[in-house]
């Protein structure tokens, strides 16, 4: 719940504002009553037409006042609570957009988006009662015991003896609610990643017909889900019954002795009358305050999971510049002494280049996924294996390197790390001679154009989804269209570059998808070029002709190539080869066909198969 009065603090002035009317309006709701027993018990026996008349008017305006009172205050609670909500949200997406690799891993997608949906819901639900029924419930309890004690102190002992045990029945059993609503919250994640997985899966689910057997796993996790909802509700529905059970027991109690107090003479038919309306708006406050638990329930588990996103610690940055000259003599050392694997030898360090440091530097690094995740709710599993292993690699402003390995082996992670998504166990990365935790985020990631594998379109123009809010050039669009071979195409599809693209590209194919992004990533001209297994959908020939492209418009961008095709990467400065995390192989093509024999192995299984074609 801190997390909800944090944010209502931002609008204290209009919460204030809201309240402050509920209160007016609750408060001349409380009048009315009174006037009708003073209106039975003293202007009626008097038989005057014109106070009959004026305290007639009286009770209908505060009835109108009221009535507009507290239609003003539902409003502007309603306002602020979508205020807030809205607020909560933008900061859970931003948030969400600066969570690291680990931190991404550990919460999961599902539950970030009931997070950001369900659970943003409950609190400005919560919000909204807070102004509303949280002010009009206790005043008008404590209002109306206050005025039924002036009309007939007997009469209000009754009340007063119930409202313990009706305000006990509310805590005790309440109080349970908020542990079985968190735990309905995670069922939904459950819920939302099985749906998320089948309509973005949807077409391999048709493809093998499993139609039936996603059914039954959607099925499962709704019933879990909706077992665990019904409990909660079961629980959290059990003071309802009970408060009434008392109220109607005291309202019997209040009918019995006020009935004996009228003919006894103590009291009025009025006082009864009156009384009978206090006691209805009693009990219907009392059921407010049940509501208001049941909010407030759901309300505390869902700011708790919000709170632990917007909680999640920032990417740790140092102090950059002058803290990075021990860094820039590491990263040239690796390349002075060269890396040797299977007797290939990286070239030392050329003359003059004591002045420029290397563009990337791997330095001897480990890393596994998983590694930070153990602390977030949402993470199970035991910790993983190393994804990498000793990587130790130097890379020179304008070199290339092609990395190259069996799926699963590592090839994505060097560029998770490179981009800082996660940070390595052991050793370290680097670039511009800088580690890469001594950059702001943002201005390290402008350095780089990324094609990652399966790669995204949005659904916008083909002209944003290569700009993509950069407010690039109409010069640098073409070009990165001609040098990604995506000009013929674009020119085909109906309104061109103003094409705009379905959800997720789906009325492109996987060729045209492969070069819209290359054009995004090479139109803002970076200093390092990352084409993470982004030809694969491409013949050889385009494949052959972007590559040709990108090395005449591109030669002085840094390039990592990762791809099956030995052609693709087979004239680079560089090829790694990599084996469950591991370099098994670094050096140029003539090299590796000399010293390493999964590299040699993967070309003649490959090469064979073109000469066959």
């Amino acid at each position: 719940m801190k997390l909800i009065f944090r944010y209502i603090g931002h609008y204290r002035r209009a919460v204030a504002a809201a309240i402050l009317i509920k209160l007016a309006g609750t408060c001349s709701e409380l009048l009315l009553p009174y006037i009708l027993e003073h209106i039975i018990d003293n202007v009626v026996p008097a038989r005057e037409l014109r106070a009959v008349l004026l305290w007639g008017a009286a009770m209908f305006i505060a009835a109108i006042v009221c009535r507009a009172l507290n239609v003003a205050a539902n409003r502007r609670a309603i306002e602020n609570a979508h205020r807030i909500s809205y607020e909560i949200r933008q900061a859970l997406f931003e948030k969400t957009a600066r969570l690291d690799g680990a931190q991404f891993d550990a919460f999961g997608l599902p539950s970030l988006i009931s997070r950001m949906t369900s659970d943003s819901y409950n609190v400005q639900s919560a919000v909204q009662q807070l102004q509303s029924l949280c002010v009009r419930a206790p005043i008008i309890l404590i209002g109306g015991i206050a005025v039924s004690m002036l009309m007939d102190p007997p009469l209000a002992m009754i009340l007063l003896i119930l409202l313990p045990l009706i305000l006990a029945v509310i805590v005790l059993i309440s109080g349970r609610g908020i542990p079985m609503y968190t735990s309905v919250q995670r069922e939904l994640d459950r819920v939302v990643r099985i749906m998320r997985e089948d309509i973005t899966g949807i077409r391999v689910v048709k493809a093998l017909s499993k139609e039936e057997y996603e059914k039954r796993r959607f099925d499962e996790a709704n019933r879990a889900m909706a077992q665990r909802d019904i409990a909660a509700a079961t629980v959290m529905a059990i003071p309802g019954p009970l408060m009434q059970l008392l109220l109607n027991t005291g309202l019997t109690a209040v009918v019995l002795v006020g009935a004996a107090r009228v003919n006894s003479g103590e009291i009025r038919p009025g006082v009864i009358l009156a009384f009978l309306t206090y006691f209805n708006m009693i009990s219907m406050g009392v059921m407010g305050l049940n509501r208001i638990f049941m909010t407030i329930s759901k309300a505390s588990a869902s700011a708790d999971r919000i709170a632990q996103v917007l909680a999640a610690p920032e990417t740790k940055t140092a102090a950059p510049a002058e803290g990075t000259a021990e860094q820039d003599k590491a990263g040239q050392g690796a390349a002075e002494q060269g890396t040797v694997v299977h007797g290939a030898t990286e070239q030392g360090v050329p003359d003059g280049s004591a002045e420029e440091p290397p563009a990337i530097v791997f330095d001897h690094v480990d890393f596994r996924y998983g590694e930070d995740s153990a602390e977030h709710e949402g993470f199970v599993g035991e910790t993983r294996e190393m994804a990498l292993s000793d990587i130790h690699f130097t890379l020179r402003k304008g070199e290339s390197l092609g990395i190259i390995g069996p799926t699963g082996c590592g090839k994505t992670t060097i560029v998770n790390l490179l981009l800082r998504f996660y940070d390595p166990v052991r050793g370290s990365v680097s670039v511009d001679g800088r580690d890469v935790r001594t950059y702001e985020p943002e201005t390290l990631r402008r350095k780089f154009g990324v094609v990652f594998q399966n790669d995204l379109l949005f659904h916008d123009t083909l002209r944003e989804n290569i700009d993509f809010g950069r407010g690039l050039t109409e010069e640098q669009i073409r070009g990165a269209v001609r040098d990604a071979m995506a000009e013929t195409f674009i020119a085909e599809v109906p309104g061109g570059l103003e094409h705009v693209a379905a959800i997720r590209g789906a009325d492109l194919s996987g060729g045209q998808k492969q070069r819209i992004c290359v054009a995004r990533a090479l139109a803002a001209d970076p200093e390092i070029l990352i084409l993470d297994d982004s030809s694969s959908a491409l013949d050889y020939r385009t494949d052959a002709q972007m590559r040709a492209q990108i090395a005449q418009h591109h030669g002085d961008a840094t390039l990592i190539m990762i791809a099956q095709r030995v052609s693709s990467v087979m004239n680079m400065t560089r090829i790694m080869v990599l084996d469950s995390g591991r370099v098994i192989g670094y050096g140029d093509h003539r090299t590796l066909m000399e010293t390493c024999p999964a590299y040699r192995e993967i070309c003649e299984i490959q090469m064979g198969a073109l000469q066959n074609v």
